[in-house]
């Protein structure tokens, strides 16, 4: 195999991988402009270079374009949505009431990111102890198409409050598929540094000494 020169990152380049790591939010308020689809599928060839459990690539986006479907996925959130709602109790639930959790309708494009947990490729190397590492690889992609998206002016919401069944039988997509993430993307109205979550007072950024340990 051709070897090729080693790849150097100079102190800029490393300075601006920083601040897109920084300016990478979860955006719920878009435009109504759309995006050219062609922009999309280049996101995912990049999403696609990420790395993955006995490179099996077990990540599949479904473009949701229909607006059947994607009435049924809104309808999921909206149910789902006030479970969650009912599971606080007084202050944090009227904190939880007023946040803005997902940009459903404002979004001009839906993405839903599946792992196929049948997958053939990759011949089952690093999974026979870790099955799960089949999904870590997905995610893995979806932070990249995140942070790819972000670099090219695109903001992308990442909702969770959904039922992932539902969401699958809606799409119609195989039985062995399971939902990891379902993307709202589009341009933003709005940008911040800091994350909505914690300009709105749910959850502070944690510090350091919280999340990180040493064994000796």
């Amino acid at each position: 195999m051709r070897q090729v020169e080693k790849a150097r990152f100079d102190d800029g380049f490393q300075e601006q991988l920083t601040e897109l790591m920084r300016w990478r939010r979860d955006v719920r308020r878009f435009r109504a402009d759309p995006v050219d689809s062609g922009t999309i599928r280049s996101l995912i060839e990049i999403a696609a270079l990420s790395p993955s459990v006995g490179n099996s690539q077990p990540w599949r986006f479904v473009h949701v374009a229909s607006s059947a479907m994607r009435e049924t996925v809104i309808a999921s959130f909206e149910r789902c949505n006030a479970e969650a709602l009912q599971s606080y109790d007084q202050e944090r639930a009227r904190l939880y009431a007023r946040l803005k959790l997902e940009g459903l309708r404002e979004a001009p494009v839906h993405l839903a990111v599946f792992c196929d947990e049948q997958t053939s490729d990759g011949h089952g190397l690093g999974r026979r102890t870790m099955p799960e590492m089949l999904r870590y690889s997905v995610v893995a992609a979806v932070q990249s198409f995140w942070l790819a998206a972000r670099a090219r002016g695109l903001g992308v919401g990442w909702v969770s409050i959904l039922d992932p069944d539902e969401v699958r039988h809606a799409l119609e997509v195989p039985s062995a598929w399971t939902l990891i993430a379902y993307l709202c993307v589009g341009y933003p109205i709005e940008a911040h540094l800091d994350p909505e979550l914690q300009r709105h007072g749910w959850q502070d950024r944690l510090p350091l000494d919280s999340i990180f340990e040493e064994r000796r």
